[in-house]
């Protein structure tokens, strides 16, 4: 049995947790809109043809903002195509994932739907194949009361009141030689920033992600960000970051420790804008949006569901319909572990996807929808990390992993709110084979109470949620746990998440 050792210190705080970063993700790609969150024939559809049932389940994942419309989808987007009437509205081929867009699912009918889920909308602006005109003509449709040609057409198209749409990103992925109208760091820097520039002179009060790198491996990954910003210090508010991982080649252990890499991200896009900020001399603070991050399995998207052919375009086929496993869902609640523990610079996060592709919700046409593994982790640690994160002291044992070296077995982050007496404690155990024994020092914290230990674990560590057995996997009460003097002690099985929730009495 291994051992790791926590000290918890509400004195000593990283920062204030943004809602927004429980966020996620909705591209037109595969079936996350049509078939996943549209489906006016299925049972639950409601009189706008939304699935009763997704609703229901979003609400339960507790996210705070979505990102839409894309995505690789973006760039070669054409935003007027998805408003006005539908039998009006034109379908486009969509070069992203080969396939054709019908386009009946527009900013109108996705900002009602957010309604429905109580999310905020965080709207994406074409810089693949359109500019600065395109992202202003949008930013008036959408955020201009009236008085106006496109404010009137908005009303016109039956949205009498601006949407307001408050967080815009400039682009998407621009660094990728995958992307529609891919750029340099210097022409992309140029772009976004004009483009800032002209949107801010209409709405002030907008905030603004510019691209960052798209993974830490790409190879102008530190020098894009450093030159992007170089271009938009003055512009915007946040750069992006993208992060993707999968086990390979049987490499369990490396996959386990993937939250390393993303701290490891973090830290140097931080560095990198500080800086820019330095050089320039500014009293300003870059923060990042993480706003694509996920387990997904890439190689089995490029080797199984790529869509090739002229005459090949589907609508809404089967894409990234990734079943994630126990194994998977523990790797994504280390990696919530992570965004929390840089709360103080990461106050955006966006789970990609949400329905469907690389999903925590799956949907089968006309049938049910369910939860997939993933789904658990992002949902107890929405409701249950509040107020801030604390600068948790965790000692613990380590193991040698070929990818990353050597890291910690636990990991581990806290957070309290002061308002609510509450505390929550988020842990990973990474051994394969061993269980480890937790003690978690709360002196600091005062008399307090164990509210709710829960793990998600299995025997079988590629056990997934599927159609066929939807509730295979699951959280379960660690009975472990147990409360002494100025101490909670608990056992975290192998390859498991835990979220362990305290009130001061």
């Amino acid at each position: 049995m291994s051992t790791a050792r926590l000290t918890l210190d509400p004195h000593f705080q990283v920062g204030a947790i943004n809602r927004r970063l429980f966020g996620s993700f909705v591209e037109h790609l595969g079936r996350c809109v049509y078939d996943g969150i549209y489906e006016p024939g299925h049972p639950t559809a409601d009189a706008e043809g939304f699935r009763e049932d997704v609703i229901d389940l979003v609400k339960e994942l507790g996210v705070s903002a979505i990102r839409y419309p894309g995505g690789n989808f973006v760039s070669g987007f054409r935003w007027e195509d998805s408003v006005g009437p539908r039998a009006e509205r034109p379908t486009r081929l969509d070069l992203a994932w080969h396939s054709t867009e019908t386009n009946q699912i527009g900013l109108h009918e996705f900002s009602s739907w957010l309604e429905k889920v109580g999310s905020e909308l965080m709207l994406a602006v074409n810089l693949g194949t359109r500019g600065v005109a395109e992202a202003l003509d949008l930013l008036e449709y959408a955020n201009l009361g009236n008085g106006t040609a496109l404010a009137e057409q908005r009303i016109k198209n039956g949205k009498r009141d601006a949407f307001g749409i408050k967080m815009w990103c400039l682009g998407n992925e621009m660094d990728g030689p995958w992307q529609l109208g891919h750029r340099s760091a210097d022409d992309y820097g140029k772009i976004a920033s004009r483009t800032a520039k002209g949107m801010r002179q209409l709405d002030p009060s907008i905030e603004l992600v510019v691209c960052g790198s798209s993974s830490a491996q790409m190879p102008t990954f530190g020098e894009w960000e450093r030159v992007v910003l170089g271009h938009t210090y003055d512009d915007v508010d946040y750069i992006s970051c993208h992060a993707y991982y999968e086990e390979k080649d049987g490499d369990l252990g490396s996959f386990l420790a993937s939250g390393v890499n993303m701290d490891r991200f973090i830290e140097s896009v931080v560095a990198t804008a500080d800086h820019v900020k330095a050089v320039n001399g500014s009293d300003k603070t870059i923060n990042i949006s993480f706003d694509e991050w996920n387990v997904w399995y890439i190689d089995r998207f490029e080797g199984v569901d790529k869509i090739t052919g002229i005459d090949n375009w589907p609508v809404a086929p089967r894409l990234l319909e990734d079943a994630y496993t126990v194994a998977d869902a523990v790797v994504f609640g280390s990696l919530l572990i992570s965004l929390l523990k840089h709360a103080d610079r990461v106050t955006s996060a966006s789970l990609a996807q949400l329905v469907n592709v690389i999903a925590p919700i799956m949907t089968e046409p006309n049938g049910p929808a369910w939860r997939q593994s993933t789904f658990f982790p992002f949902a107890l640690t929405s409701r249950l990390a509040t107020g801030v994160t604390l600068e948790v002291k965790l000692e613990a044992d380590s193991y040698d992993t070929a990818v990353y070296g050597t890291v910690p077995l636990v990991d581990a982050v806290a957070t309290h709110d002061a308002t609510s007496g509450a505390t929550s404690v988020f842990l990973v155990n990474r051994s394969q084979t061993e269980d480890a024994l937790i003690t978690i020092d709360i002196a600091a914290l005062g008399p307090v109470g164990i509210v709710d230990v829960q793990t998600l674990t299995d025997a079988d560590v590629y056990a997934a949620n599927t159609l066929d057995a939807r509730d295979r996997v699951g959280l379960e009460v660690n009975a472990s746990a147990a409360l002494g003097t100025g101490v909670v002690t608990l056992t975290l099985p192998p390859v498991s998440w835990t979220a362990l929730a305290l009130r001061t009495e």
